[in-house]
């Protein structure tokens, strides 16, 4: 029997349970994966405490990124074989031993990426490329990104720096060093924080994207650029619809377009080929078991640094 986390009821990380389920056997177009590594991202904690919307009746299983080695191939299945190490993103219970996932969703891990960094990309790597494409960003852009060193952050500075943009990221005073050696020139948060930005653009910024979704962000944002267009957010969906500015997920009432989701799917593949190549660097934090998958989202929650893993 495989196991897995799920929950019943909205609440608290108690909620979270380990329980065996059956192994899971691929349908035509899926693979059966034994998990190595579950990413640990923001969505999960929020869709346990009803912050955003479940579907279904539940039991909900949790998670949705992570790596591990085929074991089955369904029908209609290319490209992939049992035995192979894989990253996979948009699975339903990824916080398991096994998992079944759409093959569309897999995608083999090159020799020298790890498990861990294959779990850390399909929500982080996924958000932040497919918001920098939707924002177009260019050679001739000075980016602006707010929480530039959470893990979508990172990403998103990554990704920014390879397109050739000059990229300018918030963050704290502890967290500098790590925005400064990923390519970005870091801005400390707290009072006067539009003062310094214009100190490190003093041509004024390009495009800016929030990643940390603090107050006064967005507000901060329309002082700093009057293109409404080129200010976007992935946590605060609903207040930037007030405000008319551009929201992607993060609660925003309008849905990812079909391009959008391509992008994001794009990303792994694209992510997992710089790990490969020396040219992107992914910031693994603490591991958890699979019964102590609350503690680790309380840890993200309270801002621990690195992503944080779930290992079986």
């Amino acid at each position: 029997m495989a196991q897995a986390v799920q929950f019943t009821r909205i609440g608290g990380p108690e909620v979270l349970e380990l329980v065996e389920v059956p192994d899971p056997v691929p349908a035509a177009g899926e693979v059966a994966i034994r998990v190595e590594a579950a990413g640990v991202n923001p969505i999960e904690r929020k869709l346990r405490t009803g912050v955003r919307p479940l579907a279904g009746d539940g039991p909900w299983r949790a998670g949705s990124d992570g790596a591990g080695i085929v074991t089955a191939v369904g029908a209609d299945v290319d490209g992939l074989r049992v035995g192979d190490a894989v990253a996979f993103f948009g699975a339903h219970g990824a916080y398991a031993t096994d998992v079944r996932v759409d093959a569309a969703h897999v995608f083999l891990r090159p020799a020298g990426v790890s498990a861990a960094q294959g779990a850390a990309l399909g929500i982080p790597a996924g958000t932040a490329y497919q918001a920098l494409r939707s924002l177009g960003i260019r050679e001739d852009d000075t980016l602006l990104i707010h929480g530039g060193s959470g893990a979508v952050g990172q990403a998103a500075i990554q990704f920014a720096v390879l397109f050739g943009a000059h990229v300018i990221a918030t963050t704290s005073a502890g967290r500098a060093s790590r925005v400064r050696d990923l390519g970005a020139e870091p801005v400390v948060y707290g009072d006067g924080l539009t003062g310094r930005v214009l100190e490190a653009a003093p041509d004024g910024v390009t495009a800016i994207l929030d990643c940390a979704g603090a107050d006064g962000v967005l507000e901060a944002s329309l002082e700093l650029l009057e293109d409404t267009s080129r200010i976007a957010t992935i946590v605060l969906g609903q207040k930037a619809d007030e405000l008319g500015l551009r929201a992607f997920a993060g609660g925003s009432r309008r849905p990812l377009t079909p391009q959008q989701n391509a992008w994001r799917a794009e990303a792994v593949p694209v992510a997992l080929a710089l790990i490969a190549a020396g040219y992107f660097d992914v910031e693994i934090g603490e591991s958890f078991s699979l019964d102590e998958a609350g503690r680790a989202q309380s840890a993200g929650e309270a801002g621990a640094p690195g992503k944080l893993l779930l290992v079986p």
